[in-house]
């Protein structure tokens, strides 16, 4: 997944904080509206809309002669891939993934501890992604055989 620019971060701010995942999108004047303060114009917030379509940010759907732009995946699954994709930069996956654990604070361990055990718990049926960025953080992790990696042994490591 390609990190954000600051503008574009700016964009799907205001889509994941604006449009609920349950409404029908933004126009382009609407997202350029919320966007206060940056004096930006129609056709820059238009041009970073169509980026982050290419990239598979953002849906778009035509109304009339007008796009509504939703995001494709929720700010938690974006962040999420940008976790999975640090860990992906090579050096030892294990190595930080216990630096991580290390630097969180308790509350942030039961959480993860949690959300292990609720994974462990539910069947592999039960755990399809919910679009295109969901999908690879979701997925069972392989490890580097390439067999799937089991939730009982993440919390072995």
């Amino acid at each position: 997944m390609t990190r954000l620019g600051d503008l574009e971060r700016a964009v799907m701010d205001v889509l994941w904080d604006t449009v609920p995942g349950t409404s029908d999108g933004a126009t382009v004047r609407e997202v350029a509206e919320a966007l206060d303060g940056r004096e930006l114009a129609y056709t820059t917030v238009m041009t970073v809309l169509d980026r982050l379509a290419g990239k598979g940010m953002v849906r778009r759907q035509r109304e009339g002669r007008a796009w509504r732009y939703q995001a494709a995946a929720s700010r938690e699954a974006h962040i999420a891939q940008l976790m999975l994709d640090a860990l992906d930069l090579g050096g030892s996956r294990d190595a930080a993934l216990v630096r991580f654990a290390r630097s969180v604070t308790g509350t942030e361990a039961e959480v993860l501890r949690a959300a292990l055990g609720a994974e462990a718990a539910t069947p592999p049926a039960e755990r399809a992604g919910a679009g295109p960025l969901a999908d690879r953080v979701d997925a069972p992790r392989a490890d580097r055989a390439g067999q799937p990696a089991l939730a009982d042994e993440a919390t072995d490591r």
